[in-house]
């Protein structure tokens, strides 16, 4: 997901979509340790789009933070 469509989610959508990607995190290691796992390049999108929805949350933190003051 590119970080422009993080950005039109809303922030609880943001937050439902990180959780379902951390269970399919778990499920990508679990797979990976019992060597059934095909695509090993997949945890590493996942682990970046993780990254990218919790910088956009943080962002969105600071922009709040700046307009309260």
């Amino acid at each position: 997901m590119k970080a422009k469509e993080i950005r039109d989610l809303t922030t609880s959508e943001i937050e439902s979509n990180i959780k379902e990607l951390k269970e399919e995190l778990f499920n990508l290691r679990f797979q990976l340790a019992t060597g059934q796992l095909e695509n090993t390049a997949r945890i590493k999108e996942v682990r970046k789009t993780i990254a990218r929805m919790k910088t956009t949350i943080r962002e969105r933190e600071i922009e709040e933070a700046k307009a309260n003051q």
